[in-house]
C-alpha cells in the first residue's frame, strides 16, 4: 500500500531563513509549524552572496548544489570541497558554518533530518532513458533535475516530474520497486527516510 503526493515547483512556499539572510522554497516536511518541530525536511535556497548558516542543533543536513558555479563551506573551520551541481555534503546542523560562493550566487537543495528521529539516506541518479530501483523505506522522496521524468511504482503510473518537482510516497515497509523514465537526460534525488 502506497499513499503517493506530486508536489509541483510552483506550489513551493517561500519562508525567510532562520537568521534571515535569505529565503527558502520549502518543498515538504514531516511536522511542525515555522522552523521549529519537524523531524525532516525538504527546501530549495536561493544564495545570494556569502556569509553563515542558520544552526539547527539536533539535525543532520545535507546540501547539494542545483544552480550556479558552486560554493566552499568552512564547518567547525574546516574548508570543504570546493561543492559544484549534484555533489551532496552532509554537516551537522549544530555546526558553525560560513559559505564561500565559487562564481556568484546559487541555489541548492537540501534535507534536515533528525538522526534521534530518522534513518535517512540520500543519492543522486543521473538518468538517461530508464533506470530502476527497490526500496524498503517507509517515506521515499524523489526530486527532479529534468523536464518529463515519468516515475512508476510497482508497476502502476505514478506521475510525470517537471524541474524541480517532487513526488513523496509514504509506504509500509514492504520492498517495492521503482522505475524511472525520460526521453534524455535528467538528474533524480533519491531520499529514504525511516522513522527510528
Amino acid at each position: 500500500m502506497s499513499d503517493i503526493k506530486l508536489l509541483r515547483a510552483a506550489d513551493y512556499p517561500a519562508m525567510p531563513w532562520k537568521n534571515g539572510a535569505g529565503t527558502t522554497r520549502e518543498i515538504v516536511r514531516d511536522a511542525g509549524d515555522g522552523l521549529e518541530g519537524f523531524g525532516w525536511r525538504v527546501s530549495i535556497a536561493d544564495v545570494g552572496a556569502p556569509g553563515p548558516f542558520s544552526a539547527f542543533t539536533g539535525y543532520q543536513r545535507v546540501i547539494s548544489v542545483l544552480e550556479g558555479e558552486g560554493m566552499r563551506l568552512k564547518v567547525d573551520g574546516v574548508d570543504s570541497r570546493d561543492l559544484r551541481a549534484l555533489d551532496a555534503f552532509a554537516f551537522d546542523g549544530a555546526s558553525v558554518v560560513d559559505c564561500t560562493l565559487l562564481g556568484g550566487a546559487i541555489r541548492d537543495f537540501n534535507l534536515i533530518y533528525s538522526p534521534a528521529r530518522y534513518r535517512a539516506r540520500l543519492q543522486w541518479l543521473k538518468l538517461e532513458g530508464a533506470a530502476h530501483f527497490f526500496s524498503s523505506a517507509s517515506t521515499v522522496l524523489l526530486f527532479s533535475v529534468g523536464e518529463g521524468v515519468h516515475a512508476s511504482l510497482k508497476g502502476a503510473a505514478s506521475g510525470v516530474l517537471g524541474l524541480h518537482d517532487t513526488l513523496i510516497a509514504e509506504g509500509d515497509g514492504a520492498l517495492r520497486e521503482w522505475r524511472l523514465k525520460v526521453a534524455g537526460r535528467a538528474d533524480i534525488c533519491v531520499i529514504e527516510l525511516e522513522a527510528r
